[in-house]
């Protein structure tokens, strides 16, 4: 029913993948799969709503229907059984700007915060940036090409240091995993013992691959809505990140209560009627959109796995149980960080997000977001191909 192989221009826009390159990457002529946005059409039901409420001559102040609530609580109760009050839920405009709003309120300069690196890297800038400190608990990596938890590492830093929150990302943004019901019962115990805040990001949540379910952490156990406050939002799902549209759940009101009167008082829980509308239209009307995107984008991963086992067997990747971005290895190559970018921005000519920026523990890795046609896609993977043989003719040589 709609067509994700269609390639639009997207110069003129303001478009941060193209409008950055120059600035990030010293050069914009590269095929950016970098920042985590889709090079997909939205679902024409979201573009028609807006178009409804913009042919209206007037844009003056706006309230949030009670349509708009009722369309994110029927989401997740729908979607993830994820069960939310109406006074549990709040606006927010974004994500990390959310976290930023939670680290200023459940914390003090000088308090530690718990991350799990390799890790979407504004949650170091947010806590570093507002004056706290950042305690490690770096994810394990396998000898399976798998990614766990240090869940006995998590529970010393938090008897050893006394941090006042952590922030979770669930699912796991870069490695895509959808952590198990029964790991974030074993962090809501952990946190709560430990007088911890955990503040999940779950903007990832709606887009599990191969039908493997998402477990927002809030509804894990009762230890974990003791501690819970978790953001997500329609921007990921629906490609709608221009909209600025996210929600915060709360489960217990002892957490709640004075942080969403501190958001209420300062405006900043009070959406945009584009906000909304886009929301609620998406909620409402775009379950089929998001069903197809999910097929091609599995379809996208799945090529991006056969290429790189039949022609690029030096470079590997980390399959995703969730989200659109592919976290792939080239620790075979044996380069140094500037080697690997020489190789990727210089020699293949594409932009991904480079695996350090994320931790040191991403040395190595790079970043790359395949919601983008296949044309494109297949393009860039025959490009990193040409490359690398071209490195590894050269270490042959020599």
């Amino acid at each position: 029913m709609y067509d994700f192989d269609k390639v639009i221009d997207r110069h003129g826009t303001g478009c941060a993948k193209l409008a950055e390159l120059q600035q990030l990457f010293g050069t914009s002529d590269l095929t950016p799969l970098w920042i985590a946005d889709m090079d997909f059409a939205v679902c024409p039901e979201i573009t028609r709503a807006l178009h409804e409420r913009i042919e209206h001559p007037i844009y003056g102040y706006a309230v949030a229907p009670d349509s708009y609530w009722e369309s994110i609580i029927n989401w997740l109760d729908d979607r993830h059984d994820f069960e939310v009050k109406r006074e549990e839920l709040t606006f927010v405009p974004g994500v990390v700007k959310g976290i930023g709003y939670a680290v200023n309120h459940f914390s003090r300069k000088g308090d530690k915060i718990i991350i799990q690196p390799p890790v979407y890297h504004p949650f170091k800038r947010v806590i570093e940036g507002n004056g706290r400190e950042v305690l490690a608990n770096p994810l394990v990596l396998t000898h399976e090409g798998n990614y766990e938890m240090d869940l006995a590492g998590l529970e010393r830093l938090v008897k050893e240091h006394h941090p006042a929150m952590m922030i979770l990302c669930n699912p796991h943004n870069p490695v895509g995993i959808q952590w198990s019901r029964e790991t974030l019962a074993e962090v809501g115990r952990i946190c709560r013992e430990g007088g911890v805040v955990c503040v999940s990001d779950e903007i990832h949540g709606d887009l599990v691959l191969h039908g493997k379910p998402h477990y927002p952490f809030a509804a894990c156990s009762d230890d974990c809505a003791a501690v819970a406050v978790t953001f997500g939002a329609p921007s990921k799902t629906f490609n709608i990140p221009g909209l600025v549209s996210s929600w915060c759940v709360i489960k217990n009101p002892e957490l709640r209560h004075d942080f969403y009167e501190w958001l209420e008082v300062n405006e900043f829980s009070t959406p945009t009627f584009v906000s909304t509308i886009g929301t609620e239209a998406a909620y409402r009307n775009g379950g089929r959109w998001l069903t197809e995107a999910m097929a091609y984008i599995e379809e996208n991963i799945r090529m991006v796995s056969d290429f790189l086992a039949e022609r690029v067997p030096s470079v590997g990747m980390i399959k995703p149980q969730a989200s659109f971005l592919v976290w792939m290895d080239f620790r075979k190559l044996s380069l140094s960080h500037d080697q690997l970018v020489d190789l990727v921005v210089n020699r293949a000519h594409l932009a991904l997000n480079d695996g350090e920026m994320f931790g040191s523990e991403g040395h190595g890795f790079m970043r790359v977001n395949v919601a983008t046609p296949r044309t494109c896609l297949l393009a860039a993977l025959r490009r990193l191909e040409e490359a690398v043989n071209q490195i590894e003719v050269a270490v042959n040589v020599n």
